[in-house]
């Protein structure tokens, strides 16, 4: 098993999670500003952390078509896997930043505070998902 870093596209932050080593569990960590410095960011994240898989949300519209989004998505994704030397993969991400705001509300945690972490959680579903659907293979 290997250690997956997951990344929730924006066009001001990226979400940001990381599953543990039997890649059971995602756990979110601080979101990395979509800036000039991006890339170099998610590199040195992915040498410390020893990832060895990087997830890439691929946002579509709930029909399945692509969006503006999706064209960012795709570009962000072409910069970080030549900048990357292991795999990164995208995975659809429809509906995992609404997942993500009733995990934080479930949790007590008040709306206004959810700004600052749903991108993470929304990586975090992510991530998740992608896990599961790899460990039922």
């Amino acid at each position: 098993m290997v250690r997956i870093l997951g990344i929730d596209p924006g066009t001001r932050r990226c979400g940001i999670a990381i599953t543990n080593s039997s890649e059971t569990m995602a756990f979110p960590r601080e979101a990395i500003a979509y800036d000039e410095n991006f890339v170099r960011r998610v590199v040195l994240l992915v040498a410390e952390e020893q990832v060895e898989l990087v997830v890439m949300g691929r946002p579509l519209s709930l029909a399945g078509s692509k969006t503006s989004s999706t064209d960012f998505a795709d570009e962000m994704f072409v910069r970080l896997s030549g900048a990357l030397d292991l795999p990164v993969v995208q995975h659809d991400e429809r509906l995992t930043t609404t997942a993500a705001q009733r995990s934080l509300s479930s949790a007590g945690i008040k709306v206004k505070d959810h700004r600052s972490r749903i991108d993470s959680a929304a990586a975090v579903v992510l991530l998740q998902h992608f896990a599961d659907s790899r460990n039922a293979l």
